[in-house]
């Protein structure tokens, strides 16, 4: 540990500890985890940027249908390029100590493709799309149909989009969002 931490200044330590869901020891371990995603390049430089494609390396995000818009949110500079501190920033808000309604703020973010601050039918579409998979049996009008039976039970103020608020009241109702919603360090 002491050679992990050597990276970091006690004063950026506590700074990360102030700003993250994370003990300090916590935040050691995920830069131990970001360093392995380009070890030559974090060694040199302990924040600096890697690429999109680095970044969803990490297990989890590999996996992730939504792996890229994840990275995209948290990206600093919106490219999806990752420094350590939009790393740490982003394994905070997926731990399982991040409040449900941070939680749901990033989420939203995630499904609002085109970042209009609503989750309009093409949101709708993208995430459906990706959350059944590019070869899936679903006709174009069964995704459409699914949409509107998303929209008929979510969109209370009947606009063809839902709002954060909509969204929000949406997560209330899911006990199960916090659990989906994590990466594991």
């Amino acid at each position: 540990m002491g050679q992990v931490k050597s990276q970091f200044t006690e004063d950026e330590l506590q700074d990360y500890e102030d700003l993250t869901y994370f003990t300090k020891k916590e935040i050691l371990y995920a830069h131990k985890k970001f360093k392995a995603l380009a070890p030559e390049k974090v060694s040199h430089n302990k924040n600096c940027k890697l690429k999109l494609a680095q970044v969803l390396q990490y297990p989890e995000l590999k996996v992730n249908p939504f792996g890229d818009r994840i990275c995209k949110v948290f990206s600093s500079s919106n490219d999806g390029d990752i420094t350590f501190e939009d790393f740490l920033d982003m394994m905070s808000v997926f731990s399982d100590c991040s409040p449900k309604s941070v939680k749901a703020e990033h989420a939203f973010r995630i499904f609002d493709f085109d970042n209009d601050d609503m989750i309009g039918k093409n949101d709708l579409r993208q995430v459906i799309t990706r959350l059944i998979g590019y070869n899936n049996t679903l006709s174009d009008n069964d995704v459409d149909q699914l949409i509107l039976q998303i929209l008929e039970e979510a969109d209370l103020d009947d606009d063809g989009a839902l709002s954060f608020a909509e969204f929000e009241h949406i997560i209330d109702k899911s006990s199960d969002f916090t659990n989906s919603f994590r990466i594991r360090l």
